[in-house]
């Protein structure tokens, strides 16, 4: 096996050791139950403002919109509005079917070439990275949005109605949530697509897959805790709105597993302010997403081009005329 994924796989499967061990061996409920939480909200809010006031405080010295179609020219030449647009309407546009739609990732493709025909080169779209990512986008976002109710009392209208379209489909006892299913088989496509494609595994660094097997193991512990452990409900909802309003509580009868999924979960809020995962703040200061085509329209002035103190030619001729004439090399004023 690849070390790029099995150092990544160890590390999850260490962790989830260290807390499971913690709390069932060593009793420490409190560390994995509130101080670790805790610490992990803090250093993900300082690192993502730190993250976001970095590039919000960046220049552009270009203006530098990503151009997939017409851009605004003559009258009888028709635009590309939303691809390539020149008003901040149409970066608005853009910028909501990039981050709802994942617009750009839709028209991917993939380059490929053919042996048997003179290793001719060949583009095929890959629409299933697209549907994967969205399934795994959306479902997460469920997951994150239905776990409103631990923290919440009484729970929101909205929230209620989110966890009863979820279970929908009312199979089993407790019924199943789609939103856990697609999330954990999202993940597995993810994950198996970075270590099967050769061109994806090559570019994979072990940082890539952390975040993969660490989400795939909080999906699956709670995949376990729901349907075949059964954790106390009433003992966690006592635990998270300790933390809410700031008068933690250790409640009786919380497994090690639960505390285990909780110390996982803080992992991944701590790592995302250092790793790729930041794009979901990244992507409203991208010059390339958020920036209008109208360089045609407007002139971009370079916010780093500040007046600075030139050596004209006529000064470098008045310091240089004597030897310029020995040399023989031409002035524009002989004396």
């Amino acid at each position: 096996m690849n070390q790029k994924y099995l150092v990544p796989l160890a590390g999850v499967f260490l962790l989830f050791l260290v807390a499971y061990t913690g709390v069932e061996g060593a009793g420490l409920q409190w560390l994995f139950g509130v101080v670790v939480p805790y610490a992990a909200l803090l250093a993900f809010l300082a690192g993502f403002f730190y993250r976001v006031m970095g590039w919000a405080s960046s220049a552009v010295p270009f203006r530098i919109p990503t151009t997939c179609g017409q851009a605004k020219s003559l009258p009888w030449i028709k635009q590309n509005w939303v691809d390539d647009p020149d008003t901040a309407g149409g970066v608005f546009v853009r910028m909501l079917t990039e981050i709802f739609l994942f617009r750009s990732l839709f028209r991917n493709t993939r380059a490929a070439f053919h042996r048997n025909e003179k290793n001719r080169l060949s583009y095929s779209w890959e629409i299933f990275l697209w549907v994967g990512a969205m399934a795994f986008h959306y479902s997460f976002l469920v997951v994150i949005l239905r776990h409103l109710r631990f923290f919440t009392s009484p729970v929101p209208g909205c929230v209620k109605f989110l966890t009863k379209m979820d279970g929908i489909l009312q199979i089993g006892l407790p019924e199943l949530r789609i939103s856990g299913v697609v999330l954990l088989l999202a993940v597995f496509f993810l994950l198996l697509r970075r270590i099967f494609d050769a061109k994806v595994s090559y570019i994979s660094q072990a940082a890539d897959y952390f975040p993969l097997f660490l989400i795939l193991a909080i999906a699956g512990t709670g995949i376990c805790m729901r349907y075949f452990t059964r954790v106390d409900i009433i003992g966690v909802k006592e635990l998270t709105m300790g933390l809410v309003t700031f008068h933690p509580v250790i409640p009786k009868g919380v497994g090690g597993l639960f505390y285990a999924h909780v110390f996982m979960v803080s992992i991944l809020f701590a790592y995302i302010p250092n790793s790729k995962l930041m794009h979901m703040g990244g992507i409203f200061l991208s010059p390339t997403r958020n920036m209008a085509n109208n360089n045609r329209a407007v002139r971009h002035i370079n916010p780093w081009n500040y007046p600075v103190k030139v050596h004209t030619y006529e000064e470098y001729e008045d310091d240089f005329r004597e030897k310029m004439i020995e040399a023989g090399l031409p002035v524009d004023k002989k004396e």
